[in-house]
């Protein structure tokens, strides 16, 4: 089947990793091994998740200000662009951080999800949102992150997920996984080598 999008994680996918994620947590009041912050946050009173945004929203608005593009990044957009292959981006960042990332780097993406639209990674929402906004089936996308979450969503909205092996806990996760990278480059390997046709679903890793 033809791949008609392709959905971008921003932190780590597109841009190097930046956050650190325990720190946060630290400066938070929490352990480093609490859980995901976002889903801490829902547990807080509205006093504490006012302070804890307070302290979320510097660390994003330093992530951008000091953001790098992960290496062949711009180049895949781009080729992509020329392709005519729809570029999402999912984040469970703000949606004004993914625009500033794009504004700062000289990127296009053709539409953002962020976590103030609905459910954030890894419910579904996001990529089937995505997807319909692009008017494709979820198995004509392929949803590339770096974080276990990425890849449950898009498993559970029936897209194909892509794995960005970028940090040493990547293979704690890979499974989950129909195609694991080390460059954002390979995205358009495992587009085009076959025709730009994939002609069924992928096997998962073992």
């Amino acid at each position: 089947m033809q791949i008609k999008a392709v959905i971008f994680d921003l932190d780590g996918t597109i841009t190097q990793p930046f956050f650190d994620f325990d720190a946060i947590r630290l400066e938070m009041g929490y352990p480093p091994d609490a859980g995901p912050i976002l889903e801490l946050m829902e547990k807080m009173t509205a006093g504490e998740r006012e302070a804890a945004e307070i302290i979320l929203l510097a660390h994003e608005e330093k992530a951008v200000a000091e953001s790098t593009l992960n290496p062949g990044a711009k180049e895949t957009l781009e080729e992509l662009r020329r392709r005519d292959i729809s570029i999402g981006i999912l984040t469970r960042n703000k949606k004004d951080n993914a625009f500033a990332v794009a504004k700062k780097h000289g990127l296009k993406f053709d539409a953002v999800v962020g976590r103030e639209d609905g459910p954030v990674k890894p419910d579904a929402f996001g990529v089937l949102y995505l997807c319909e906004k692009f008017a494709i089936m979820p198995q004509e996308a392929l949803v590339v992150g770096d974080f276990l979450f990425d890849l449950l969503c898009a498993r559970a909205a029936g897209a194909i997920p892509v794995l960005l092996k970028n940090h040493h806990k990547a293979d704690e996760f890979a499974h989950h996984a129909d195609f694991v990278i080390e460059n954002i480059t390979d995205l358009l390997k495992i587009i085009y080598d076959k025709k730009e046709n994939l002609p069924r679903r992928p096997q998962r890793r073992k």
